[in-house]
């Protein structure tokens, strides 16, 4: 079967740009696969995303007349929050793109809806609506029940197992009882509600769910649902140590961010006479990370554990199981949903994961704070990979000064990293700041002015000639203005004392550890100093 253009399954060349005549042969009519929308009608917008969600998918474009014209539309960040929102509060609808297309001189709003694989889609007052033809058309009766018993879904995590609830730990069931408040009486009933527990053939018995966190071993019943955590040095593929974390599933999470967070350690920066310790990776960040790679992993891939790898430059959290639907890499922020609704609630409970929708933005912005790189999230419909880097653009000893400078009052999140390219030398204009922060020209030039009036920036011109300079009392410090010449300079003295290491010229310059590799990289090959030695044992001398 043939997809039209945008439609998840359509392996067509995506342009951004058409002619009318182009849009009209891509999209000649309304059908099976296509709606036009003229406006933005949450009713008429949610039908058709249910509809598709529930058949085979398809594309909705906004801006388009009925009989297939194109009036244009417009999406700034307000309406298309407000569409994300429309999508999310749905029941269960498939997983969506959102794109926009010029057509001639019109902008036109394209939603691409992917069939919904698990369970169905409803509209917000329970109607079940597939697509026919050209219509959105609501199932009853007869109809209805076959459609739902067809699709129906049991969730794995509340699949009993051949493991009796008097198996439970004593202590496990006792933690349990605290968290939620349940008190001494009735917990058999407490488990049975909460999906911990399931009665079978006469029995009661652990679901899944309940077997990864009453059980002091749930790999002896569930597979390999454990944390799996290797440790890489160099580029290679060879790792030089491996644990598994292992145990009740809150026990797990705890125990893994301590170990990765032991072993990536943390960037010591003494700026006069004052020392910063400061997290190679913020462990609100590490920990939602494992966290949510455990909850809501696939648990009936019995053979793959979550693994974690330690990399020299960033750390990558990968679990088994594709993002549950309808979350993509690119609405993640926007949208969530929980594959297994009882492990998350747990977790929630044990204050180990975020409210509902909101633990990729704390994610994203702590990262942020820490003036880190954000997270990276990958799907490949098998596994979901997070990768948090642990080097960044900005400098540990930048990252230090700018500490220093907030105790002087509260800095913006976007006002920080303004400020290091400012203490680099730099001179900045309403433009550069736009690119730097990716804002438009009034919140850049409000941020701009912040820091003036803060007395961090000084300006010298006026309106469109306006150009902001780091202010001479600021005192940036050393190693922040100097050029890659003058870096190496510094590292040839150092080396006519005696043999230099990395951790030695990163204490001198205060560069990270990847920007000291590559002066060190770079003196070696130009024959100016000689390398002896492997990875973390390597030193360097004149030759």
């Amino acid at each position: 079967m043939s997809y039209p253009l945008f439609h998840p399954r359509s392996t067509l060349q995506r342009p951004l740009v058409f002619t009318e005549e182009s849009f009209a042969s891509h999209f000649p009519a309304e059908g099976q696969h296509i709606e036009f929308k003229e406006g933005l009608s949450d009713t008429k917008i949610a039908q058709a995303v249910v509809a598709f969600s529930n058949s085979d998918g398809g594309v909705i474009l906004l801006g388009v007349t009925d009989s297939g014209r194109v009036k244009g539309i417009a999406l700034g960040g307000e309406r298309e929050a407000r569409l994300h929102g429309l999508l999310g509060s749905l029941h269960d609808p498939g997983r969506y793109e959102i794109h926009r297309l010029t057509v001639a001189t019109q902008g036109v709003v394209v939603i691409g809806i992917e069939r919904r694989t698990e369970g169905f889609s409803q509209t917000h007052d329970g109607r079940l609506l597939v697509r026919r033809g050209a219509s959105n058309r609501a199932l009853v009766g007869a109809e209805l029940s076959a459609f739902v018993n067809s699709r129906s879904l049991r969730r794995f995590e509340a699949t009993p197992t051949d493991t009796d609830l008097s198996e439970a730990d004593p202590s496990l069931m006792r933690e349990m009882a605290s968290i939620w408040g349940w008190g001494t009486e009735g917990i058999t009933d407490r488990v049975l509600e909460h999906d911990l527990a399931a009665r079978t053939g006469g029995r009661t018995v652990l679901t899944v769910a309940g077997a990864l966190y009453l059980l002091r071993r749930p790999h002896d019943v569930l597979g390999k649902s454990f944390i799996e955590i290797f440790r890489f040095r160099g580029a290679g593929d060879t790792y030089d140590r491996r644990v598994e974390a292992t145990g009740p599933l809150a026990e797990q999470v705890r125990t893994a961010s301590s170990i990765v967070l032991d072993d990536i350690g943390h960037e010591v920066v003494v700026l006069g006479v004052t020392r910063h310790d400061l997290p190679r990776l913020p462990e609100v960040v590490l920990r939602e990370a494992i966290t949510n790679a455990v909850a809501h992993r696939s648990y009936d891939a019995t053979g793959t554990p979550v693994r974690i790898e330690i990399r020299d430059d960033r750390v990558e959290v990968v679990s088994p199981g594709g993002l549950p639907e309808p979350v993509t890499v690119a609405n993640i922020r926007e949208q969530s949903a929980a594959r297994n609704h009882e492990v998350i609630r747990v977790l929630r409970q044990y204050k180990l994961a975020e409210d509902a929708g909101s633990g990729v933005d704390m994610m994203q912005d702590a990262m942020a704070d820490h003036l880190l790189e954000p997270p990276e999230f990958a799907d490949n419909g098998d596994s979901v990979a997070v990768t948090l880097r642990i080097t960044s653009t900005v400098t540990p000893r930048e990252r230090a000064w700018v500490a220093e400078l907030e105790q002087r009052g509260s800095l913006n999140r976007q006002d920080r990293l303004l400020l290091v390219h400012a203490a680099r030398g730099e001179e900045l204009t309403n433009a550069a700041a736009r690119e730097v922060l990716d804002l438009d020209s009034v919140q850049a030039r409000h941020a701009l002015h912040r820091l003036r009036d803060q007395g961090l920036l000084v300006q010298r011109g006026t309106r469109g000639g306006a150009a902001y300079g780091i202010s001479a009392d600021l005192g940036p410090p050393s190693g922040l203005r100097l050029t890659e010449p003058e870096l190496e300079a510094i590292v040839m003295d150092l080396a006519q004392e005696g043999p230099v290491t990395n951790a030695l010229v990163r204490g001198r310059l205060g560069t990270d550890r990847v920007r000291t590799l590559s002066i060190l990289a770079r003196l070696v090959d130009q024959g100016r100093l000689v390398r002896h030695g492997q990875r973390r044992g390597s030193r360097y001398e004149l030759p």
